[in-house]
C-alpha cells in the first residue's frame, strides 16, 4: 500500500491553503481605497488645452507647457498651470496672451481643484475605465467659479491613472473678469475673437511611493527655462520691437489722479517691462506719456512728460543705463480712441513704448 508520508502531507496542506489566499487576493484588492499612496501629476505626459474662435470659424488652439499636480489619499486633488507657460507655437502671440489676456505679470498661476469620491471610483480596478460627474473649482485671473462636468478615468495600470474631460469645456471670457483683455487683444491682432474659450484637459497621473503620500498643498509650478516658446537670453530686434509695442498695450502701468507718482500695482507690469529692456541691451527706448482730454492742454502736457520721466527712472534705478532712455509727453494730442467715454479716457492715459535704433 502507498503511503504520504507525515511531512509530505503537511507540505500538501500548506500549498493547498497557500493556493486558496492568493484566489483571495483580487476579493481583497477590491477594498483598497482608490487613492491609496496618492498619485503625483506626470506634467510631461499631461496636457492642458485652451481654444479661442476668431473671425467666426477659425479655431485657435493653444496650450500650457507647465504644469504639476497632485491627488492625496483623501481624494483632495489640486491643479497647478503656469500661466507664462501659455503655448500657442508664435512667439508674439505668446506674449499677447500673457501681457494682454491673462495678464499672468498679476495671476501667474491658475488653479484646479476637486474633491473625487471613494465610492464613485470604488470598482476602477475591475472596470478600468469609468465616466464620473465631477465637482471643481477652477480659478482664472484671480476668479474662482464652481463647476462640474463628466470626467473620463481611465486606470492605465495599477501605477497609472488618466483623468480627462470627455467633451470641450465652454468657459465664457467675462466670468473670470478677461473681456477687456479680449478687446485688446482684437485691436492688437485686428481680429474679432468670440468671448468665450474652451478648455481640455488630460491629467496622467503615477501612484505615489508608499508611505509618503503628498499634501495637497505640495502641487507646485517653478519656472523653467522651456516653458513654452520664450527664448532665454537676449531677444532679437523683431522680437523686441513685438514686445515692446504689446507692453505700450496693456494699460498696467497707473498713477495717482493729476499725479506722476507710480502706484505699487504697476510694478509688476514694470518688473516685467525692466526684464525686456534688459535683454534687448543694443536698443535705446523712448518712453511715450498720454493723457486724455480732461484738464488743460498745458497742464496734461506737463503731466504726460513728467509721467514718462517716472517711468524712465524706474528703470534707471532698476539698473538701465541712462544712455539708453528718452522720454516724450504728448500730452492729449494723439488719442487711441475718442475721448467720449470713461473707458475711452481710461485707455488713452497710457504709456508707450518705442524701439528707436
Amino acid at each position: 500500500m502507498f503511503r504520504i508520508s507525515p511531512n509530505r502531507f503537511l507540505i500538501k496542506a500548506v500549498m493547498a491553503l497557500a493556493a486558496v489566499l492568493a484566489l483571495a487576493v483580487p476579493a481583497a484588492a477590491q477594498d483598497v481605497s482608490p487613492f491609496e499612496n496618492g498619485w503625483v501629476l506626470d506634467p510631461d505626459a499631461s496636457e492642458l488645452r485652451f481654444m479661442s474662435i476668431k473671425k467666426g470659424s477659425v479655431v485657435e488652439s493653444s496650450r500650457f507647457a507647465t504644469l504639476s499636480g497632485i491627488i492625496n489619499e483623501a481624494g483632495e486633488a489640486r491643479i497647478k498651470v503656469l500661466m507664462d507657460s501659455i503655448d500657442t507655437k508664435i512667439d508674439l502671440r505668446n506674449v499677447r496672451m500673457r501681457f494682454l489676456f491673462f495678464e499672468t505679470f498679476q495671476f501667474p498661476e491658475s488653479t484646479i481643484t476637486a474633491q473625487i469620491s471613494a465610492a464613485d471610483l470604488a470598482d476602477l480596478r475591475q472596470v478600468r475605465q469609468k465616466f464620473i460627474a465631477l465637482p471643481y473649482t477652477l480659478t482664472v485671473h484671480g476668479v474662482t467659479i464652481g463647476r462640474e462636468d463628466r470626467v473620463r478615468v481611465t486606470l492605465l495600470s495599477n501605477d497609472r491613472v488618466s483623468v480627462s474631460s470627455v467633451e470641450p469645456i465652454a468657459l465664457p471670457v467675462s466670468a473670470f473678469n478677461l473681456e477687456e483683455g479680449r478687446q485688446k487683444l482684437m485691436e492688437a491682432a485686428n481680429v474679432d475673437i468670440l468671448p468665450f474659450g474652451t478648455m481640455s484637459f488630460d491629467f496622467v497621473f503615477n501612484r505615489a511611493r508608499p508611505r509618503t503620500p503628498p499634501p495637497v498643498e505640495t502641487a507646485q509650478v517653478t519656472q523653467p527655462g522651456s516653458a513654452a516658446l520664450e527664448t532665454s537670453g537676449n531677444f532679437d530686434r523683431e522680437a523686441c520691437i513685438g514686445r515692446f509695442e504689446i507692453l505700450s498695450r496693456t494699460g498696467n502701468i497707473y498713477f495717482n489722479s493729476g499725479s506722476a507718482h507710480l502706484q505699487q500695482k504697476s510694478m509688476p507690469l514694470l518688473r516685467n517691462l525692466f526684464d525686456i529692456v534688459q535683454r534687448c541691451p543694443d536698443m535705446r527706448i523712448q518712453v511715450a506719456g498720454h493723457t486724455d482730454s480732461d484738464g488743460s492742454l498745458r497742464a496734461n502736457q506737463r503731466l504726460s512728460e513728467a509721467r514718462a520721466r517716472a517711468v524712465a527712472r524706474f528703470l534707471i534705478d532698476s539698473g538701465v543705463d541712462a544712455s539708453r532712455i528718452e522720454t516724450i509727453g504728448y500730452g492729449e494730442t494723439r488719442p487711441a480712441f475718442p475721448n467720449d467715454s470713461a473707458r475711452h479716457k481710461l485707455w488713452n492715459r497710457r504709456i508707450e513704448f518705442l524701439v528707436l535704433n
